[in-house]
């Protein structure tokens, strides 16, 4: 495993509300959401981008992302996924030629009430 935030939070070295794990997958809240039941799936092979992870681990993600829009009950959601910095990657977990192009994200992130998230993580995970 690498050094990276999401690495440490698969190990265990970082506490998250997980969701969802199996040994490919892991599922948990954000801490900084954008939105009420913002939650990041993750491959755990570690890629810095989308063409690095082997397609064994990928398939398992989108039917947890299924399950965890099923749990929050919404009927309108975003599935991103992020590719080098330019295309807005904060974390070198999972190309864009220039910054002149593509989609750009401003949407403000959530001050983070653990209590409130405590039971949001409670309230999902049993739906799971």
């Amino acid at each position: 495993m690498s050094a990276c935030i999401f690495c440490k939070i698969i190990k265990g070295d970082i506490p998250a509300f997980k969701l969802f794990e199996s040994d490919k997958v892991l599922a948990f809240l954000d801490i900084n959401p954008l939105s009420r039941g913002h939650a990041l799936v993750i491959p755990k092979f570690h890629g810095t981008k989308l063409t690095e992870i082997p397609d064994d681990q990928l398939r398992d993600i989108l039917p947890v992302v299924k399950k965890l829009v099923t749990a929050t009950g919404a009927d309108n959601y975003n599935v991103l996924q992020n590719n080098g910095r330019i295309a807005h990657q904060e974390v070198d977990h999972i190309p864009k030629p220039n910054t002149e192009e593509g989609m750009s994200i401003g949407w403000p992130q959530q001050k983070t009430d653990m209590d409130k998230l405590k039971e949001l993580f409670a309230e999902i995970k049993s739906k799971m």
